[in-house]
C-alpha cells in the first residue's frame, strides 16, 4: 500500500486523472511546500480532499513525543502504518534554523555493540515516503516556532547505505520539491563500500560522513563488525574516489570510549589516515552517549579535549559535536524506539 509521500509526481499524476491539470500543481506545492495534509490544502475541491486522505494515508503513527529540559530538541516514536514497527525522529531547534535527524530502517542490522539501534535488531527498510515523510512532519512542528528546516542528516535509526535506492529517492524529494540544498543534506555510514561508491555516481553532491571510531582493523572489527567485511584500507580508497569526484569533504564521526578509543596511540592512526584524505577530511569527535546495553563510559571532558587537542597538533581539522537530548536518549546512537536492549558479553569486552 502506497501511502501519502511514496508516489512520485507521475504518480500522482495518474492518481488525478480526470481533475483539472493544475490540481496536481496545487497538491504538490500543497504537500512539499505548505506540508499540509490534503485534507487541509484548501483550494483543492472537498470530494477530492476526501478522495485523497482516503487513498493515500500518512505513514507514520505517533506514539509520543519527549522534548529536552531547554525545548531545543524533540524525539518522536512512530510506529508505521505497514506493519506498526517503531521508528524514532530527532528535531533539533537552532537560533533561526531546525535540524531534523531521519530515520533509514526500522532498527539495524549493523550491530555495533555501543548502539542502542545495533543492539535492538533489523526490522525493515523504510520506503521513500516514510523517509520523506520524518522531514515533513518535522516541518510542520518548526512552523509553530516559525523555525524553517534547512539542515536533513541521515543518521537516526538504521544503515543509510544498506537502503541507498530508498534513500536516494528521499534525497532528491527533499532536494527537487522540499528545496534543501545538497550542501546540506549528509549522509551517514558505518562504512558500506557498495553504497559510497553508489553515491559517487549519483548527481547531487551532499555530505558523506563515516562512522569510524577506529583507526586499525583489529579495535574497529570489535566497535563496528562490518570493518571485517569492508576493512579501513578499502573504505579510505573508496572515500578518496568520493571526495574527488564530489569535491566534498568527509567527516569522520569518532565515538569515544573511555580507555578504548581515546588514547594518545588512536589519535596518531586517525590522523594518519586524515592526512591520506587531507585537507578535505574532518573529525568530528562525539563523547559516547550512555546506552542501556553497552557497559562502558564515554570519555572524561577533559580527555576528549585532550583527544582534540592531540589531533589539532596533527594538523587535522576537528570538533567536538554537541550532544542534544541526551535526557531523552535522543542523542547520537540513543535511538531504540523503546525496543529492549541488553548487555551483551562480546560488548563488554574491551579490545586490547
Amino acid at each position: 500500500m502506497k501511502t501519502l509521500y511514496d508516489p512520485t509526481r507521475e504518480e500522482i499524476a495518474a492518481i488525478l486523472e480526470g481533475e483539472k491539470k493544475y490540481r496536481l500543481d496545487q497538491l504538490w506545492t500543497g504537500l512539499y511546500t505548505h506540508f499540509k495534509r490534503p485534507g487541509d490544502i484548501s483550494n483543492l475541491p472537498a470530494a477530492l480532499r476526501a478522495k485523497l486522505e482516503a487513498e493515500l494515508p500518512e505513514s507514520l503513527i505517533e506514539i509520543r513525543r519527549e522534548t529536552s529540559a531547554d525545548g531545543d530538541t524533540v524525539k518522536f516514536l512512530w510506529h508505521l502504518l505497514e506493519g506498526q514497527h517503531p521508528i524514532e525522529t530527532v528535531l533539533m531547534y537552532y537560533e533561526d534554523r531546525a535540524t531534523v535527524c531521519v530515520s533509514t530502517q526500522a532498527g539495524c542490522a549493523m550491530a555495533c555493540g555501543f548502539c542502542a539501534t545495533g543492539q535492538a535488531g533489523f526490522n525493515r527498510h523504510l520506503s521513500v515516503g516514510e523517509i520523506v515523510e520524518q522531514v515533513v512532519r518535522s516541518a510542520r512542528e518548526a512552523a509553530l516556532r516559525d523555525r524553517r528546516i534547512d539542515n536533513i542528516v541521515f543518521m537516526g535509526m538504521g544503515e543509510p547505505l544498506a537502503n541507498e535506492e530508498s534513500v536516494w529517492g528521499a534525497v532528491e524529494r527533499i532536494h527537487d520539491d522540499i528545496g534543501i540544498s545538497a550542501r546540506h543534506i549528509t549522509i551517514s555510514t558505518v562504512g558500506i563500500i557498495p553504497g559510497i561508491k553508489a553515491l559517487t555516481k549519483r548527481p547531487l553532491p551532499v555530505n558523506l560522513a563515516v562512522s569510524l571510531h577506529a583507526a586499525r582493523n583489529d579495535l574497529r572489527n570489535e566497535l563496528v563488525p562490518i570493518n571485517k567485511r569492508y576493512p579501513i584500507e578499502d573504505l579510505i580508497n573508496t572515500c578518496r574516489t568520493y571526495l574527488f569526484e564530489k569535491r566534498r569533504r568527509v567527516t569522520f564521526e569518532w565515538a569515544l570510549i573511555s580507555g578504548v578509543n581515546d588514547t594518545d596511540r588512536d589519535a596518531e592512526e586517525l590522523a594518519d589516515l586524515c592526512q591520506e584524505l587531507s585537507p578535505a577530511a574532518h573529525v568530528n569527535l562525539i563523547p559516547l552517549n550512555p546506552t542501556p546495553g553497552w557497559p562502558t563510559v564515554g570519555s572524561s571532558p577533559a580527555r576528549v579535549d585532550a583527544f582534540q587537542r592531540l589531533l589539532r597538533e596533527f594538523g587535522v581539522n576537528a570538533t567536538v559535536r554537541q550532544n542534544r537530548g541526551t535526557e531523552i536518549a535522543a542523542a547520537c546512537g540513543q535511538l531504540a524506539a523503546g525496543q529492549p536492549v541488553a548487555v551483551s558479553l562480546k560488548s563488554s569486552r574491551l579490545p586490547d
